[in-house]
């Protein structure tokens, strides 16, 4: 049976795009030596006009800043490639498997996958079937928190943003709840 487990928050949310980037390179030493020359040249324009929202700005700085990333050989994200960007967007596999999650998890409250109002929508997976999640509510996407979906069962969410949630992760900062420990090290695939 799914349940939620509970809520965790970051000591203090950090809400500049650039602070939480260098939190994440301060949890994961090795990270600035993939840092790129010049930015990605993603075109945002077009990954939010097919995904119907804006998405958050740490998130974007990262993948403008790094290559898709594998944190600890466990932890990934991925970001659109230049030119590919409505393909990326479009990819309905992980929204069609959250749908059953969201379906399947007994809640008090129901979760509903994006594009429903407040739905959950996916910015990372694990290599063991996790999924890391935002949570749409909010009056913007720099607002949006983070909800994870364990393969286990479990759900629970973070109160900061998807950048600072990897640090807090990598870090030590948070309780595992389900998860493994992830070690600072990463990989670009």
């Amino acid at each position: 049976m799914d349940a939620l487990i509970g809520t965790q928050a970051p000591r203090q949310r950090l809400t500049d795009p650039a602070s939480t980037v260098a939190a994440l390179e301060q949890a994961v030493p090795g990270l600035a030596l993939l840092r790129r020359t010049a930015p990605a040249g993603i075109d945002w324009a077009t990954v939010e006009e097919c995904l119907t929202t804006e998405l958050p700005s740490d998130y974007k700085l990262l993948a403008d800043s790094y290559p898709s990333l594998t944190f600890g050989d466990f932890l990934c994200v991925g970001f659109p490639n230049r030119g590919q960007e409505q393909a990326w967007s479009e990819d309905p596999e992980d929204l069609e498997i959250l749908a059953e999650w969201c379906a399947d998890a007994e809640m008090a409250i129901p979760l509903h996958p994006f594009p429903v109002p407040g739905g959950l929508l996916p910015w990372a997976t694990s290599n063991q079937g996790d999924y890391f999640l935002w949570n749409t509510t909010g009056s913007g996407p720099d607002e949006w928190t983070v909800t994870v979906a364990s393969r286990n069962g479990g759900w629970w969410h973070y109160t900061g943003g998807a950048v600072q949630f990897l640090a807090d992760l990598i870090s030590g900062a948070l309780e595992l709840w389900e998860l493994p420990s992830v070690q600072p090290q990463v990989e670009a695939y």
